[in-house]
C-alpha cells in the first residue's frame, strides 16, 4: 500500500513530543511491513525539506498554521496516490478526508482532546475559532471514516465533549522497551516528572508542591525530564532537590524513570488511563 502519515511535527522538531513518537513508530512499522510511506509534517529552521530514513520518505512544508492548508494542497495534488492516510490530531486534524478520493482508507488518530487547552495557549477568539474546528467541523469531516482512540478516556471525550459521531476504535499506546541494564530503585523517595515542557503540561504545579513535600521527607528528590518553550522559565524558578534535565538520550531517561518512586504528571489534559 501507499500511506500517508500525516502528523504537525517530526520526531526531529525541537518541539517533538510523544505524539511525534507514535506517528514516527508507526510510520517506520509500515515500511518495515513492506509498504509505501510518506511522513508529512512542518518543517522546523534547517531541517530538509525531503529526505529518506528507514525507508519512510519525509515530506516538510509549512510552520505552526501554514502546515495546514500547505499539506492539504499537496494532497489534492496526489489525489489519486494513496491508498491510506494516518490522520493524526494535535488539537486539530489535517482534515485529510477533502483532499483525497472517497474510496482511500483515512483514518484519524485522537490522543486526547484539546478544546480546554486553546485558551492556554491562544488569545480567545482564535481559541474559540480552534474549539469550533476540533468539534463540529472534524465530527463532520470524519463521519464516515474510522478513528482511533488511545484510551477509553479519550473515547469518552471524543463522543460527549466533541460529539463525534464516526467509528472509534480503543488502540492503547504501544510501549518501546529501553534495556539501561540493571537499575536499583533510589534509596531516598524520588519523584520524577516526565513530559515536553508547554504550559498545559503545568509542571509549576508540581515544583510548588516541592518545599511542603520536601518539610515531611527531608531527602525527596525531584527529577523533570524533557524540553521546549518553558524551560528557561523553570529553571529560573527551580526549588532545592529539584534538578531539570532538558533532553536526555532513551537510556539515560529510562535509568532516571526506573529508579523513581512515583512518576508525576499535573498535565491539563491527556489521553492515559481508563
Amino acid at each position: 500500500m501507499k500511506i500517508a502519515v500525516v502528523n504537525w511535527r517530526d520526531p526531529w522538531h525541537p518541539q517533538a513530543g510523544g505524539a511525534e513518537t507514535f506517528a514516527w513508530e508507526s510510520a517506520r512499522r509500515f515500511a518495515r511491513a513492506g509498504h509505501q510511506v510518506w511522513y508529512v509534517t512542518a518543517r522546523a529552521p534547517g531541517q530538509r525539506r525531503r529526505e529518506r530514513v528507514e525507508g519512510v520518505s519525509f515530506v516538510r512544508m509549512g510552520g505552526v498554521f501554514t502546515v495546514y492548508p500547505l499539506v492539504l494542497a499537496w494532497l489534492l495534488l496526489r489525489r489519486g496516490h494513496f491508498d491510506a492516510v494516518l490522520d493524526c490530531q494535535n488539537g486539530i486534524p489535517f482534515f485529510t478526508p477533502w483532499a483525497v478520493r472517497r474510496r482511500t482508507r483515512v483514518v484519524c488518530v485522537v490522543h486526547h482532546v484539546h478544546d480546554r487547552q486553546f485558551g492556554v495557549h491562544m488569545p480567545g477568539w482564535l481559541a474559540a475559532f480552534g474549539r469550533f474546528l476540533e468539534g463540529p467541523v472534524s465530527r463532520w469531516s470524519y463521519r464516515r471514516h474510522a478513528s482511533v482512540a488511545v484510551s477509553p478516556s479519550t473515547a469518552l471525550a471524543m463522543r460527549e465533549r466533541l460529539g463525534w459521531r464516526g467509528p472509534v476504535h480503543v488502540i492503547p499506546n504501544g510501549v518501546s522497551v529501553a534495556r539501561p541494564g540493571p537499575v536499583a530503585k533510589s534509596p531516598e523517595p524520588r519523584v520524577v516528572c516526565l513530559g515536553r515542557l508547554v504550559a498545559h503540561k503545568r509542571v509549576p504545579l508540581l515544583l510548588d508542591a516541592v518545599a511542603e513535600l520536601r518539610s515531611h521527607r527531608p531527602g525527596l528528590v525531584v527529577d523533570v525530564i524533557g524540553r521546549g518553550p518553558e524551560e528557561d522559565a523553570l529553571r529560573a524558578r527551580l526549588p532545592e532537590g529539584v534538578t531539570l534535565h532538558g533532553y536526555l538520550p532513551e537510556d539515560d531517561k529510562a535509568r532516571l524513570v526506573a529508579r523513581a518512586w512515583l512518576h508525576v504528571s499535573a498535565s491539563q489534559g491527556e489521553g492515559w488511563g481508563g
